[in-house]
């Protein structure tokens, strides 16, 4: 298994070396590596076992560096790194040729980020290099928000794991582009779409797709194992009583003979805790003594809508 430590220095050293390792951030952890290495970016793919088709984020230390890698940055996009940077916000921006092809899946566009976390930071700020860094997990599968879910997954394909604690945000962040000048949301996710259209007005949503144009737009995604029904919970214990089912719902305590394992994202109903809560609540359904896990989406208010994009690509088919 991977090593488990804060030793900043530790992780500069195995990155500068081309090496991957996991990082925190606010949102999720990273499996990262030197963006401007093209045998560095391959690991990552390798590691993860993730279709080439699939655009990476690269992260930054701060806006400045935005300029090195990216060009004829829309006001727009300013606008959002004044107000949200550091934060789980990604602007996806025409690359300059300083970025490989193989992190942008040859789109010309890159996602740029600027987490925050006080070690990644730190880390960020010490290397002569920008990192890409998707979700240090198998491709498709849950995302890690502790270090221990990262080393349970990916512990015997990498060396170390930077360990920032549990993440805050709990979701991926939220990716914005612009088409035309106009500003497009190709995920929604740790920054909540209202938040944005405060700054540059009001945005476009995409849906998911099987061609992605950004990181983080596959249909089927962030998905347990086990098979997985997202709908009416009174209705779903109904249909699959036969079973032995796992929940995940908001705020309600269900009653069922069939329900084995029940996990409630906020009794209070806050749907930052519901975030916060997602993929580990996730990940200890698929791993309990159940057939079926069924869930039910959340209020579509602030992150609430992120949420329910997950569920919705968590119980797609694959």
């Amino acid at each position: 298994m991977a090593e488990i430590g804060k030793d900043i220095d530790k992780a500069r050293t195995l990155l500068e070396a081309g090496e991957v390792v996991a990082i925190p951030t606010e949102t999720v952890y990273g499996l990262a590596g030197n963006a401007l290495d093209v045998e560095a970016v391959t690991k990552i793919f390798k590691v993860k076992d993730r279709p080439y088709f699939d655009p990476l984020i690269v992260h930054v230390p701060d806006a400045k560096a935005v300029y090195q890698y990216a060009a004829n940055i829309p006001h727009q996009a300013v606008a959002l790194f004044e107000k949200f940077w550091p934060g789980p916000l990604t602007v996806l921006l025409e690359k300059k040729n300083i970025i490989p092809d193989l992190v942008t899946s040859g789109l010309d566009r890159v996602g740029l980020r600027c987490p925050q976390h006080p070690l990644t930071t730190e880390l960020l700020q010490r290397l002569p290099f920008p990192l890409a860094a998707p979700s240090a997990n198998p491709f498709g599968y849950i995302s890690p928000t502790k270090p221990e879910h990262v080393n349970d997954q990916l512990g015997n394909k990498i060396k170390y794991i930077l360990d920032g604690g549990e993440c805050k945000v709990g979701i991926e962040s939220t990716i914005v582009g612009f088409e035309q000048g106009m500003p497009v949301i190709y995920r929604v996710g740790g920054l909540a779409v209202d938040q944005i259209e405060t700054v540059i007005g009001k945005v476009q949503v995409k849906e998911s797709s099987s061609n992605p144009q950004s990181p983080g737009q596959l249909q089927s995604h962030y998905a347990p194992r086990k098979q997985m029904v997202v709908g009416v919970i009174p209705e779903l214990l109904q249909e699959f009583s036969h079973q032995t089912l796992g929940v995940l719902s908001f705020r309600t305590m269900y009653q069922s003979d069939a329900i084995k394992k029940q996990i409630i994202l906020s009794p209070t109903g806050d749907v930052e805790e519901a975030a916060q809560k997602f993929f580990s609540s996730l990940r200890e359904l698929d791993r309990s003594q159940v057939d079926l896990i069924i869930a039910e989406e959340v209020p579509a208010a602030g992150l609430g809508r992120a949420i329910n994009d997950r569920l919705k690509r968590a119980s797609s088919k694959k």
